[in-house]
């Protein structure tokens, strides 16, 4: 996808919410504010020049200790026109949350889940945001670059 087009389109449906849009090793990328994600997201899916039907991914990245600390990044792919997007949504530490796309994708859920339990962002309106790979009672987020590398001392707990 070439990435003047999703600047045109972006700006034309949302204006002030992309930040840059480019190219990088032949895929496009988009930097968005975070404000009107779930609406950006539905419409590239629903939209017939776009048609990003399939959500590869979602995941973050700690920049940390450069500011904004935290990127939400949303792999998106178009099975009818062959083309992928990347988006990302610049955080900051103290206010680590995005709009949840759950409701636009259903697989979302999961990766929203993943992303909370190991970065600690939070996606708003997302219908069950609890862990899905750590114990309930496992403190911090071991994705991020702050986490201790030895971890935390944990003990398991029979049922």
């Amino acid at each position: 996808m070439d990435p003047e087009k999703v600047h045109e389109i972006l700006e034309a449906k949302f204006p002030g919410q992309l930040i840059e849009a480019g190219a990088s090793h032949g895929q496009t990328w988009a930097v968005l504010k975070r404000d009107r994600l779930a609406d950006i997201c539905l419409f590239l899916k629903e939209d017939p020049s776009t048609k990003m039907d399939y959500l590869i991914d979602v995941t973050a990245v700690d920049w940390h200790p450069q500011k904004p600390r935290f990127e939400a990044v949303y792999h998106l792919h178009s099975v009818s026109h062959n083309h992928r997007l990347r988006l990302k949504v610049p955080l900051e530490e103290d206010d680590a949350s995005v709009p949840s796309v759950s409701g636009v994708w259903l697989t979302a859920n999961w990766h929203e889940r993943e992303t909370y339990d190991l970065f600690g962002i939070k996606f708003e309106g997302h219908p069950d945001l609890r862990r899905i790979l750590l114990p309930d009672d496992w403190e911090g987020h071991p994705l991020r670059k702050d986490y201790p590398l030895q971890g935390t001392k944990w003990e398991f707990k029979p049922w």
